[in-house]
């Protein structure tokens, strides 16, 4: 492993040099442990087994380089292995489109299997998936397919591994890939709800391959504090740490998982005005906190916050939660100090955010359907550095810093284009306002519309001069 990324871009830029081909393994846009080592991994074994010498396999984490700290269990299981950043390549770092443009780009998914919509254009460059998910986009051949649902995606990719020749696994693969199955199933632990059958399995054939692995509970206990060591992290940067958002035809919901008690989240100075900055930032109508902890026996606790500042909306997000069946949350009102956030107690325990993603969604489905007050449709600001139409649900981790793309000649694979040539995808129908077709103008303004802007504005002033803030 620590061989084949010290080289990865080099052989990256080799390829790109003479022009042949470079398969990408792309994680998804959180870049947790899961995603990230499924990448690393995965890459690693294409390059040991392929019978191609001249092509590239190169792991992508599909984050900014400058977000990368804030993944602080995959800073701790790298340094662990002796493995430097230096050797990563991250998704600022590399020109997708345009090496797709030069005919190229081979990718293979892992740990998700739907591209945002600003990747729309790579689609055909799919050859493979690996996810844990329930598939929500039929892909056909020649794409490969390998979806099951078990506690973690590298359980399915320390499967494709050992069916491989045996010596391509090296020890510190091996201790990468034992290390997420152990931290994503909670240890193993049938009580959290996560690990099934084949990660039991896969995570002892790891172990019986590499006895000097370290035990499973003392690999959790180190990832797990590293995970959930938010020192020094403020409340932007707490929120950026774990974050998806979901839009539906007028509304943009941001899901956030935050490791600490949700009390001492909401008695963080200024949380609201902090809230309220963040989701204007970043064009979110509302923010789902998701707070989770752990007690002396490793007993997980949940707690659910919904932050927003339109009421219509929070009372009717906070309503479509409780209501749930499938699954059923649990929910239990808590005492919140500010009128923008409802709080909650979360009973069930097993309902991650990868479960109340779906609750979300369909309540974004029946939102843009009904005959309720919706919120008038926007222009959002967007980073300068974003592709146009960045508000699905991919977590939109460029906006807060204002940092902008590195100039062209950082990015591996721009020298691929003449100057003519752009390496952007088609701009998306929503790249100016949602849902308006660009062959048909600007929406007509309407008075309520006006109205209702000029209501939130009032309503973010207030927010701003607000006691707290002083």
């Amino acid at each position: 492993m620590e061989l084949f990324l010290g080289g990865s871009r080099a052989a990256l830029q080799a390829c790109i040099r003479n022009r042949q081909q470079v398969h990408v393994v792309l994680g998804n846009e959180a870049c947790d442990l899961d995603s990230m080592v499924s990448a690393l991994a995965l890459a690693c074994f294409f390059a040991k087994i392929s019978p191609e010498p001249r092509a590239a396999f190169v792991p992508v984490l599909n984050i900014p380089r400058s977000d990368f700290p804030l993944r602080t269990e995959s800073t701790f299981l790298l340094k662990e292995q002796c493995i430097p950043e230096s050797s990563l390549i991250f998704r600022d770092e590399i020109d997708l489109f345009a090496l797709h443009q030069a005919g190229l780009l081979s990718l293979t998914l892992v740990d998700h299997h739907v591209l945002p919509s600003q990747d729309a254009a790579l689609e055909e460059a799919v050859v493979e998936v690996i996810d844990h998910r329930p598939l929500e986009q039929e892909r056909g051949p020649p794409c490969r397919i390998t979806s099951e649902l078990v506690g973690s995606c590298t359980t399915l990719v320390t499967e494709k591994i050992f069916q491989g020749p045996v010596e391509v696994l090296d020890r510190t693969t091996a201790a990468l890939l034992h290390g997420t199955i152990v931290l994503d199933c909670v240890n193993m632990a049938p009580a959290a709800g996560k690990v099934t059958p084949k990660d039991a399995r896969l995570a002892s054939l790891l172990e019986s391959k590499f006895p000097d692995l370290p035990p499973r509970g003392d690999i959790f206990e180190a990832l797990q504090n590293a995970k959930f060591d938010v020192s020094g992290l403020t409340t932007e940067q707490m929120l950026r740490k774990d974050l998806k958002a979901i839009s539906g035809e007028d509304v943009v919901i941001a899901l956030s998982s935050v490791y600490v008690t949700l009390q001492d989240f909401l008695r963080r100075p200024a949380v609201a005005q902090d809230l309220c900055a963040f989701c204007r930032q970043r064009g979110y109508d509302a923010l789902v906190v998701m707070t989770i902890f752990f007690d002396e026996r490793n007993e997980p606790s949940r707690q659910l916050a919904l932050y927003s500042l339109q009421g219509a909306l929070q009372t009717a997000v906070c309503q479509s939660l409780e209501d749930s069946s499938n699954p059923s949350l649990g929910l239990s009102p808590l005492d919140s100090p500010h009128p923008t956030i409802r709080a909650y107690a979360q009973g069930n325990t097993t309902a991650s955010r990868k479960k109340v993603l779906p609750i979300v969604k369909d309540f974004l489905r029946d939102w843009g359907h009904c005959g309720a007050m919706q919120p008038c449709r926007k222009t959002r600001a967007e980073p300068a550095n974003a592709l146009p139409g960045s508000t699905d649900s991919r977590p939109l981790e460029k906006g807060a810093a204002g940092r902008k793309d590195p100039p062209k000649s950082q990015r591996l694979g721009d020298d691929l284009l003449g100057d003519e040539d752009t390496h952007l995808p088609p701009t998306p129908m929503n790249s100016l306002v949602d849902e308006c077709p660009l062959d048909q103008g600007l929406p007509k303004l309407s008075a309520e519309a006006v109205f209702e802007k000029f209501n939130r504005i009032a309503v973010a002033r207030s927010c701003e001069d607000s006691p707290e803030k002083k």
